[in-house]
């Protein structure tokens, strides 16, 4: 492998790092929320709208070919999901809405005293989910607490939730607010030592390192093509005989018809087209910098250890720059040595400035970061952060280095500004 990540490479491939500022290339910290995409997903989703428009199972060209990208689609998520069969992965409008309709089927299987467990640590798209499913069942929900020092899960509080009352964990691979990296296989083992089942929330996993749903043991996993440059599409992988199984809300499609039966409705399909370029860029990404063919699931292997490499010389730069700020924190792992343990997003805390006053600050600037809880509710609840929460910075493979340089200039500047302004 190639020791030097081609990033002038991979930022001629996304149109939209080329938008200004003041006069000034914008940087996007933003992606946590949303990362930008290269222009081979706009040109799929494009291709497909003008080309192939038409739905499934007709008897004609653009029916079939559609119906034939479905399927290419299917093996493309599976491969990035580490999943053996396609038709375990579902598509919908976004984790949220596929989460909810996973949750009511679930819920239909528990009783009065089951119990449910989630964290805090995870977007309250995985926690308000399950309470009100919970709610609905009857059942009980356990929260499994963190450590405030560094923002990771009490593994502790977690084996005291569990009991032979679990039904489901329900946990995030990734914090989306400060970075974290849960420990998904060591979950896994504990909750299925209980005989319960495992649900991953994986949208903020997803751009920065690898899925592999084998690995991890989990029973069923959630992420957001829109994080890992696509377009806005949600995914939804479960094991088949229980996907099979479960009580979905659908439509009377076959009792064995997977996935149909969690895709309610026409899907949208040029999304799902969109869907499959990112994968095959990610994947052509890691034969770019394995400097040989390999087959899909290989390049992906390829095209985030690189990508993780990449990131974390990121994240080691703006942390040690932070170290050197006066008045600035960072809320969870600070620590460079322990770079492993998270994801290059991190939550930021300045003296004198609320993060609102800070984001707008920077983004006048040219430079695009988030303030507030951004829907981790349950964290910033738990730290005390409520109502204003953080400032988030979220590194992705296409930022550089003078990027974060940047950053680390224009943060004491405008945090001398906010405090010149206050009365």
């Amino acid at each position: 492998m190639s020791t030097a990540f081609p990033i002038d490479a991979v930022r001629a491939r996304f149109p939209g790092l080329r938008r200004e500022v003041a006069g000034r290339r914008a940087v996007f910290f933003d992606g946590p929320a949303g990362s930008q995409t290269p222009q081979r997903v706009a040109d799929a989703v494009s291709d497909y709208l003008l080309r192939r428009n038409a739905n499934h199972g007709g008897p004609f060209a653009t029916s079939q070919e559609s119906d034939a990208m479905l399927a290419a689609a299917h093996r493309a998520v599976a491969d990035f999901l580490g999943a053996e069969r396609p038709d375990e992965v579902a598509f919908g409008a976004n984790m949220t809405t596929l989460t909810f309709a996973l949750s009511r089927a679930l819920a239909r299987t528990w009783r009065a005293g089951d119990e449910v467990v989630v964290t805090r640590l995870d977007h309250d798209a995985n926690v308000s989910t399950w309470e009100l499913a919970a709610r609905d069942a009857g059942a009980e929900v356990r929260h499994v607490q963190i450590r405030a020092d560094d923002c990771t899960l009490d593994l502790a509080s977690l084996r005291s939730c569990l009991s032979e009352r679990t039904r489901l964990v329900a946990v995030g691979a990734a914090s989306n607010l400060v970075g974290t990296l849960n420990p998904i296989r060591q979950i896994a083992d504990l909750t299925h030592a209980a005989g319960a089942q495992l649900f991953v929330d994986a949208v903020h996993f997803a751009p920065h390192r690898l899925i592999d749903v084998a690995a991890w043991d989990c029973d069923y996993l959630a992420c957001s093509a829109y994080k890992f440059f696509g377009p806005h599409l949600g995914i939804l992988w479960g094991r088949r005989e229980l996907l099979a199984s479960l009580p979905a809300y659908r439509l009377r499609v076959a009792p064995d018809s997977l996935p149909e039966r969690w895709m309610t409705g026409t899907p949208c399909n040029e999304g799902i087209a969109g869907t499959l370029e990112a994968v095959e860029y990610l994947a052509d990404l890691g034969r770019d910098v394995g400097g040989r063919p390999l087959e899909r699931r290989e390049a992906l292997r390829a095209a985030f250890a690189a990508i993780e490499a990449y990131e974390s010389s990121l994240c080691r730069q703006l942390l040690e720059g932070i170290a050197g700020l006066s008045g600035t924190r960072v809320v969870g792992i600070a620590d460079v040595a322990r770079l492993g343990e998270r994801t290059p997003t991190l939550g930021l805390l300045v003296e004198g400035c609320s993060p609102a006053e800070l984001s707008e600050a920077l983004g006048k600037r040219g430079v695009f970061t988030w303030a507030g809880n951004s829907y981790a509710l349950p964290l910033t609840e738990a730290l005390g952060l409520e109502p204003h929460g953080v400032l988030r910075v979220g590194l992705l493979h296409y930022n550089t280095a003078d990027e974060v340089a940047r950053l680390l200039e224009l943060l004491p500047e405008c945090a001398a500004a906010i405090r010149a302004a206050t009365p």
